[in-house]
């Protein structure tokens, strides 16, 4: 699949790049899901960028700019997340044909991070007190974001998607109905849709002020947070959203719920986080919940999008997920 992906979109970077002034000697497609992102080294050798189609129909040009402005906030407030390169023309995006795929994308740039993703980190895989160091770190980092998200005052007219109610629990979640999910029994659906129920009055009680929602990364996964010799930076923001902060610290941790050392990764990412950004008891006690949003969340991305179904063991997600159901419904 890779080369099929590399053979329509590889002449389409070159011409691309033709538009940012940069002057490319190699380019690598390193990583293919909706978005397909490249890796372009520099004739100089001494930086290297990104080059990242955007997938059609998900955020209009206006939501990308608007991405693009608030990540260079966040560089601006001190955070390692990835530098925007703007076109020749001075915007931050080119539209691209893609004639073998019959559409059109929106082409991006950004500075690459050496380094690898947590989730592939050979040190963080393997050390138990590393581990815990880590997400201390990934605590204090995510509190810095909301910081600046939450102090940030956008221009008028600033639109990024909302993980509000509707975004996460209504008729047509942003990541797809995963009450729908194919793999589900009649019995597993029935438990998501009551779950759901439940959700919707939780989320409903426990509100949206500035303590607790607004701009969000909204995909924080292992996949998205780069690791090079001791240094943290968080990539990817295609997905940032209005949002509830708790959202982001359980899609950290939602990729770890089986291991051993859970509980001391939980705590020591939110003992970072309120080193720099308090947590009422309130948000502590709904971090199960958000646990279970992100989860169902999953689910319906894979539900749109079943060509990715085999990248990861769903089948231990959705039981999980209906696990947790069946335990928060007994503690309502």
């Amino acid at each position: 699949m890779k080369n099929d992906l590399a053979s329509t979109f590889t002449p389409a970077a070159w011409r691309a790049l033709e538009h940012f002034p940069v002057q490319a000697e190699s380019i690598e497609l390193v990583d293919h899901s909706e978005n397909l992102t490249y890796r372009v080294r520099v004739r100089d050798g001494t930086s290297a960028y990104v080059l990242r189609f955007h997938r059609p129909g998900y955020n209009s040009l206006k939501e990308l700019e608007c991405e693009r402005e608030w990540v260079s906030a966040l560089l601006d407030a001190g955070l390692s997340v990835p530098g925007p390169l703007m076109t020749r023309d001075g915007t931050h995006f080119v539209p691209i044909d893609i004639p073998c795929a019959n559409e059109k994308r929106y082409v991006g740039m950004t500075t690459w991070f050496e380094g690898v993703p947590l989730r592939s980190c050979p040190e963080i895989l393997s050390d138990t007190r590393k581990r815990a160091w880590v997400f201390h770190r990934i605590g204090e980092i995510v509190a810095a974001m909301h910081n600046q998200a939450t102090r940030w005052r956008a221009r008028p007219g600033f639109t990024r998607p909302k993980l509000d109610l509707d975004g996460l629990l209504g008729d047509a979640p942003r990541w797809g109905r995963f009450w729908e999910y194919a793999e589900l029994s009649v019995g597993a659906r029935e438990r998501l849709l009551a779950a759901r129920e439940r959700l919707r009055a939780a989320l409903s009680d426990y509100g949206m002020t500035p303590d607790n929602f607004s701009l969000i990364h909204a995909d924080l996964d292992p996949g998205n947070i780069i690791y090079d010799r001791g240094e943290l930076a968080l990539i990817d923001f295609d997905d940032s959203a209005y949002g509830w902060h708790m959202y982001d610290v359980a899609s950290t941790l939602i990729e770890y719920l089986s291991d051993s050392d859970f509980a001391a990764l939980r705590a020591a990412m939110l003992e970072g986080y309120r080193k720099h950004r308090p947590l009422a008891q309130e948000d502590m006690e709904m971090l199960p919940d958000f646990l279970l949003l992100r989860g169902m969340a999953t689910l319906g991305w894979y539900h749109d999008r079943p060509d990715h179904a085999g990248s990861r063991n769903l089948q231990h997600l959705q039981n999980w997920i209906l696990e947790l159901c069946e335990a928060r419904s007994g503690e309502s």
